[in-house]
């Protein structure tokens, strides 16, 4: 694999994200390839946890859009195949995050049963910086998670937030110094793989369907025609090349009297 990095062992799998020159971030390569290994695993009954993390101090900056050219909303399908493969494994998951984790990359995260991260984590809805709105089944998870408002302030301003801060609005399981971070997360996988497998599958599923609201696949959907719509839109054009060009956007320019 390209962006991926797969490991096996006593029943846990530990599928890392390398691309660390970029923090990791999300291209349609990695879309393709995370897919294809969620699909894999959720057919090897050898595999009883996944843990997902990042390569090189960091879990995942987001979607990587240089380049991005053609059909957005095609672009957003192939994406959205992630969160959608992530979300129908029965296997516990737990995201291990250390660094960043922001936009597709935070949402990645979220849409785990479990994230265990590092007290120098930061987190941040930051598609609003770059005009885009929620995608990656955001829209879905942060109401469930946080409720409708507090997913509207993280999401409307895009502010970057600590780990210990995330804890305290539930979007955390655990925080813990970076040196105990692979300890932490090996020894809650090892007592995942221990326990009775298809009882805590089917609790999974249960409270996943208690909580599924209008579901994720409407949020996928939504998200889709959204995303498109901004990714080819003036707004998204202004925050690429402010991006580039190291200056604050300027979305907003008075008219002259």
């Amino acid at each position: 694999m390209e962006t991926l990095v797969v490991e096996r062992s006593g029943g846990v799998v530990t599928v890392t994200m390398s691309r660390p020159d970029k923090k990791n971030a999300l291209t349609p390569t990695m879309f393709r390839e995370l897919v294809e290994v969620f699909s894999e695993i959720a057919n090897n009954p050898d595999d009883r946890v996944l843990v997902l993390t990042g390569a090189a101090g960091d879990f995942c900056s987001g979607a990587d859009l240089t380049g991005l050219r053609g059909d957005a909303l095609k672009y957003m399908a192939t994406a959205h195949e992630v969160p959608r493969a992530l979300h129908a494994l029965t296997i516990p998951t737990i995201a291990k995050v250390d660094g960043v984790a922001v936009g597709a990359g935070w949402n990645l995260a979220l849409g785990c049963d479990l994230v265990v991260a590092t007290e120098r984590a930061r987190f941040s809805q930051i598609f609003v910086r770059r005009a885009l709105s929620l995608d990656f089944g955001g829209s879905w998870l942060l109401p469930k998670l946080v409720g409708i408002q507090k997913a509207k302030e993280l999401a409307f301003f895009g502010d970057i937030i600590s780990a210990a801060d995330a804890a305290e609005l539930g979007l955390v399981s655990k925080v813990v110094p970076v040196e105990d971070l692979d300890a932490t997360v090996d020894i809650m996988a090892a007592r995942l793989v221990e326990g009775p497998a298809q009882a805590i599958s089917l609790t999974k599923q249960l409270l996943n369907a208690s909580a599924d609201g209008g579901g994720l696949e409407v949020a996928l959907r939504n998200e889709s025609h959204v995303q498109a719509n901004n990714i080819n839109g003036e707004e998204a054009q202004e925050a690429k090349d402010a991006f580039l060009e190291k200056r604050d956007a300027v979305f907003f320019r008075p008219v002259k009297v």
